[in-house]
């Protein structure tokens, strides 16, 4: 067992018993880990309180890691970054939420990724210091592929299909699932865009819709088990 000095953000939590939660955290130093933190929703006066955890919450830890154990423990918490508007906004609650659910189901990884952590830590602090965020979670999705392997080929962006099984844009439809016409139209547009832009970009609710829609399926297309996310009606309700 190793103690362990380490930036984390808040993948989920759950329930454990009457008093403890089971919580998901991607580490800067050791990957995804699992803690249990035992009587956390009964201690009135611990260090350790159950709201550091969370959606996407950003923290300091000190824990004790494992590697013959599943669930580790921690010793000392502190919120880092801490967010000023991501969970008093409702828009922005729902895309945390949502993107939770997402990197819960992503991140398998048990080893340091420290520019995938990098690329969490500063989207999460835009999200929450910036007011338009409409189409946030779609760019999101679409950089978040660069770090689990699959970011489209854009080599050949001016063809006018784009192949969901290989990531490529092609000529012709000669896959069984391509994205084409106005719907590819608008995914295009995400392509190489960055946070400071994306609203430039003007997407109705339909448009944007059909947007995740695609990418959501091309995440079902390249991850094994992937499945879409509980929270995404709830996110088109909201943006409705």
């Amino acid at each position: 067992m190793a103690l362990l000095k380490t930036k984390a953000i808040v993948l989920s939590s759950l329930k454990y018993g009457d008093t403890s939660l089971i919580v998901r955290c991607f580490t800067l130093e050791d990957g995804l880990k699992s803690y249990l933190l035992k009587g956390v929703l009964s201690a009135k006066k611990g260090k350790i309180k159950a709201a550091y955890f969370q959606p996407l919450t950003q923290l300091n830890i000190e824990a004790n890691h494992n590697n013959k154990s599943t669930l580790n423990s921690i010793r000392e918490v502190h919120i880092v970054n801490p967010y000023q508007h991501i969970y008093t906004n409702i828009f922005k609650q729902t895309i945390v939420l949502f993107l939770s659910e997402i990197l819960s189901s992503t991140i398998q990884e048990e080893e340091s990724n420290k520019g995938l952590f990098s690329f969490l830590e500063t989207s999460f602090i835009w999200l929450d210091t910036n007011n338009k965020t409409s189409n946030f979670h779609l760019l999101f999705l679409i950089n978040l592929t660069r770090f689990l392997g699959f970011y489209p080929d854009t080599s050949k962006i001016n063809y006018p299909y784009f192949n969901l099984m290989d990531g490529n844009f092609t000529e012709s439809a000669t896959a069984k699932e391509v994205a084409f016409g106005e719907n590819l139209g608008h995914f295009k547009k995400l392509l190489g865009t960055n946070f400071d832009s994306v609203e430039t970009i003007k997407f109705n609710q339909q448009e944007r819709q059909q947007v995740l829609q695609i990418i959501i399926r091309y995440f079902e297309l390249h991850l094994d088990g992937f499945r879409p996310p509980k929270s995404l009606k709830v996110l088109e309700t909201v943006f409705n």
